[in-house]
């Protein structure tokens, strides 16, 4: 796991009238050195132009930001929950700078809690169009608080209740988005995400997906780790068991949530499957009884013949029992169905406009 925090004095940036960034000149060999460290950073990432401008610009913003305190943040509203974990909009009043910030409140001594911090700012060197951008972390009262970039368009879990199903096309896009982003975190970071799930890929109205609350903190798994129901239905069967487990356990919950998306409800158990004497899915079964389901279960599948076959075999492969059976990143973005989205034309901010104009009032308060 990389332990070298990216500290970057970035100079000045502009905003041009078509919405690219041009950082202006360097004022000094401190800012030109920094220049050249982002640049070298950025050569590292297979980007287009525009996501290399769209990381600059964010590198830029976030250098205004400096040391984060309670007291400089004003609420907007409220994002949502999860992972024992409340999420505002916030205006971080100094910078003037829109953030999401996610509050968890954790009984565990202050050592644990600096430690935390401390772990979170690997976050810093986490920097890809497919990775949510961190502003930093602190800890008051009694809270550690984690600070992102604000993605207008939400979650997909929220967008799933907007839209009720996923297309095809766009899922692909989004299967792309996920498998680079796992790709990046593995690859430059060493780092398993450990819980890929609809409410984790967030989006926004430029077209953008990116992953968040991945597991950086092995402090903060631990301290949360027996108190959330939600993600471990997301689980692969090695992990549910105690298990050895690496990336596939990732794919696993990949697979799971397509099929999520596509039906627009959870899938396990199959909606005809009778759990005393409920057949809602998975809203009869206690949490035990859906666990164990997980592991002695066939995995659940696609409905055949409503989507293409090619569509059907990605989620067939990636909920194999075995891990061992499980297509690693590679075999994935190299899979027909997701080598044709990635070729394919899909508006993708078009698509996310559209489901935004489908949100609760509330939604449409805090987007303001």
């Amino acid at each position: 796991m990389s332990k070298n925090k990216l500290n970057l004095t970035l100079p000045s940036a502009v905003t041009s009238a078509n919405g690219t960034v041009e950082p202006q000149s360097p004022r000094n060999i401190n800012e030109l050195a920094s220049m050249e460290l982002l640049e070298s950073k950025l050569s590292e990432l297979e980007l287009d132009e525009q996501q290399r401008q769209r990381m600059r610009f964010f590198m830029c913003q976030k250098q205004k930001v400096g040391e984060l305190n309670d007291e400089d943040f004003e609420k907007l509203g409220e994002l949502g929950a999860g992972n024992g974990g409340v999420v505002a909009k916030v205006l971080h009043k100094p910078s003037g700078l829109i953030m999401a910030r996610k509050m968890i409140h954790l009984e565990v001594k202050p050592a644990v809690k600096k430690q935390i911090v401390r772990e979170l700012k690997i976050l810093h060197d986490c920097n890809s169009p497919y990775i949510v951008g961190f502003y930093g972390a602190f800890y008051s009262d009694g809270e550690i608080s984690i600070c992102m970039e604000y993605m207008d368009g939400g979650s997909l879990d929220l967008v799933l209740k907007r839209c009720g199903k996923i297309p095809e096309n766009v899922l692909g896009k989004i299967t792309l988005a996920v498998l680079k982003g796992l790709a990046y975190l593995r690859d430059k970071h060493n780092i398993i995400h450990r819980d890929v799930k609809p409410s984790n890929i967030l989006v926004n109205s430029r077209g953008e997906i990116k992953l968040c609350d991945f597991g950086v903190s092995g402090q903060l798994i631990d301290s949360m780790a027996n108190s959330f129901v939600g993600t471990r239905s997301y689980m692969s069967p090695e992990r549910l068991q105690g298990t050895h487990y690496s990336v596939a356990s990732d794919i696993w919950s990949l697979g799971l949530s397509l099929i999520e998306m596509a039906e627009g409800v959870y899938p396990i158990p199959p909606p005809n499957h009778s759990s005393n004497g409920s057949t809602t899915p998975s809203g009869g079964m206690a949490i035990f009884e859906l666990l164990n389901y997980i592991v002695n279960e066939p995995p659940p599948q696609l409905p055949t013949g409503q989507f293409s076959s090619d569509f059907e075999d990605v989620v067939n492969r990636c909920l194999q029992k075995d891990p061992a059976g499980r297509p690693d990143l590679n075999t994935l973005m190299n899979h027909p169905w997701v080598r044709r989205a990635e070729q394919e034309n899909v508006d993708f901010a078009g698509w996310v406009q559209k489901t935004m104009e489908n949100q609760t009032p509330s939604e449409k308060s805090n987007a303001a």
